[in-house]
């Protein structure tokens, strides 16, 4: 695992953009694994910047989902299809045949999350998925003591996770209990995995993924697993690392060539 000390969030943005854009280079039809919430919206906004100035050409990228409310209708401005078509899809000059995510208003929720874990296998695997972390460890919507081998299922939110994201709502009462989202061993299948974690309020969290032990009761140890995972924090996320003086030595030393 390398973790990266960035001074604020727009630093953090730029620096996995231009990963996402060199990948893009070098790979033109990747499938690229996107997160919702505030943290990533620096990463999309960088990145888009790339293409409007033609560094970077996206014109053949596919974009998936990591999860999605179960019960929302279709359309929903909070669904996080929308928000990913909104967000990323739309500003990157991409049509929804580019997409493809979990359907959460399905018959059968089961079924729908067999098909859509079997789909991202036949699409190729994902080549870059971006991450976050809540602040109790959860990553994609792996509350703690998620199996470290799950696949993509159905959760129900802790009442900690759903009041984080009331202020996406007009109350605590919009929002959903249940959602779909990959596992933990289907998140772990993506050929590189970004996490972005910033501001004060996620500093245990990263402590506890990038130095604690591998637990399940903090999903987001479960990086320490994968061959290729990387961490940018900002400063105020980095405050409770013990080792962030050598993380800071080791990126700073690190060749040009090798990127992130």
């Amino acid at each position: 695992m390398e973790v990266v000390i960035v001074p604020d969030a727009a630093a953090g943005g730029e620096l996995i953009a231009e990963a996402m854009a060199d990948l893009l280079r070098r790979k033109p039809d990747a499938l690229l694994g996107v997160a919702t919430g505030s943290t990533p919206l620096p990463i999309y906004e960088a990145l888009a910047a790339k293409v409007r100035s033609a560094e970077v050409d996206p014109s053949r990228a596919r974009i998936c989902q990591l999860d999605e409310y179960v019960g929302l209708p279709a359309g929903h401005p909070e669904s996080y299809r929308s928000v990913v078509l909104r967000e990323v899809v739309d500003p990157l000059g991409l049509t929804e045949d580019s997409f493809m995510g979990p359907d959460g208003s399905a018959e059968d929720v089961a079924a729908a999350c067999t098909a859509y874990d079997r789909a991202l296998g036949e699409a190729g695997g994902v080549d870059l998925q971006l991450l976050g972390i809540g602040t109790d460890g959860h990553i994609g919507f792996n509350e703690p003591c998620s199996s470290l081998a799950s696949r993509t299922r159905i959760k129900t939110l802790t009442e900690r996770t759903r009041n984080d994201n009331a202020r996406f709502f007009d109350s605590l009462d919009e929002v959903p209990h249940h959602v779909i989202t990959q596992g933990i061993g289907t998140i772990l299948e993506a050929r590189h995995l970004v996490l972005l974690a910033t501001g004060e309020a996620k500093a245990d969290a990263v402590a506890l993924a990038v130095e604690g032990p591998l637990s399940a009761l903090v999903p987001a140890s479960a990086l320490q697993l994968h061959p290729h995972a990387t961490v940018v924090v900002d400063e105020a996320a980095a405050s409770r690392l013990k080792l962030a003086d050598y993380f800071r030595a080791t990126f700073a030393a690190k060749p040009d060539w090798q990127g992130i």
